[in-house]
């Protein structure tokens, strides 16, 4: 029963929803006020979601029905079956073996692959453009955001997100070693997240909203709490990893601390979309590769020195 309240209630389905729709707020908000604008009310993203629940699921007839509907279903799973692998206010999580890392890599890359396929059997032609480009797109940042992610963990000499947490705990100024990856992790996030200057996939002015063109109803909203949820687990991870200190204390005091490192790292992400502006598929393509890669390789060998010599 327990494991039940954890996975349905708290810090499970139920929290990781209403978790990500206060991070949407928070988001849009500080968007704004960097903009000089006032922005939504506290309670605009669950209007938005309920809004769109009620809706009419429109299902182009063009379109292969059993991909367009299964796309947004497939996404929303995956994410929220990742967070449950990543330790939040101490060092244990819901689930944790050795290779958990790899197991949520793979989870946070299904999103994308969803929304091509969502987008590509829907046949419109905005549609179809987008989740090229949103394809296109994941060959490109994946990589240095995987590279960023694992330097840390190449350091704590494992692959579970668990014992990354004990390592870093036992050792709590190793952290700042890694700060190169996380600045590639947080960019590359960007990316994941198609948020600007690396929203090409959804560029509303050029292919109106890409992938999701075609979706409406309780489909759409699926996609745009898996945008939020996404952002929310990304964040949660780049935390977790990066900013690995206060899990083992008083629990109230660590919860804390953990919404202020997940909301110190969407406040990054606010900025960032905030003062620069839309690339195209190839400066982002080249950006990734040419800097990013090689900042990443870097990092890994900067760890790997470490480990060479403090780790002994």
């Amino acid at each position: 029963m327990g494991a039940l309240f954890y996975i349905l209630i708290f810090p499970g389905f139920l929290f990781i929803i209403f978790f990500s729709l206060a991070i949407e707020f928070i988001d849009r908000k500080i968007y704004a006020r960097l903009q000089n604008r006032v922005g939504p009310p506290w309670f605009q993203p669950l209007a938005d979601f309920i809004k769109l629940l009620a809706k009419e699921d429109i299902v182009p007839t063009a379109s292969n029905p059993k991909m367009f509907k299964l796309a947004p279903i497939l996404a929303l799973t995956s994410v929220i079956t990742a967070f449950l692998y990543i330790p939040l206010w101490k060092t244990g999580a819901l689930f944790s073996f050795n290779g958990d890392i790899i197991v949520v890599f793979y989870l946070l890359t299904l999103p994308t692959l969803a929304f091509f396929i969502g987008g590509w059997y829907s046949t419109s032609l905005y549609a179809r453009i987008g989740s090229v480009r949103c394809l296109t797109q994941l060959f490109a940042y994946e990589v240095p955001l995987f590279m960023g992610i694992l330097s840390s963990a190449l350091l704590a000499d494992t692959w579970s997100l668990k014992e990354m947490a004990v390592f870093y705990t036992q050792h709590p100024w190793f952290w700042m070693f890694n700060l190169l990856g996380f600045g590639i992790s947080l960019i590359s996030l960007l990316g994941k997240l198609e948020k600007v200057p690396f929203d090409i996939p959804e560029a509303e002015t050029e292919v109106v909203a890409g992938s999701f063109t075609e979706y409406s109803g309780r489909m759409l909203a699926y996609l745009r709490l898996t945008l939020d949820i996404e952002m929310v687990v990304g964040s949660v991870l780049l935390a977790l990893v990066f900013f690995p200190f206060g899990l083992n204390i008083n629990p109230a005091l660590g919860f804390m601390l953990f919404l202020l490192k997940v909301l110190f790292i969407i406040s990054l992400i606010s900025l960032l979309r905030t003062v620069v502006a839309r690339l195209r598929i190839d400066q982002m393509i080249s950006f990734c590769w040419k800097y990013l890669v090689p900042l990443a390789l870097l990092q890994i060998l900067v760890n790997l020195i470490l480990k060479g010599t403090l780790l002994k």
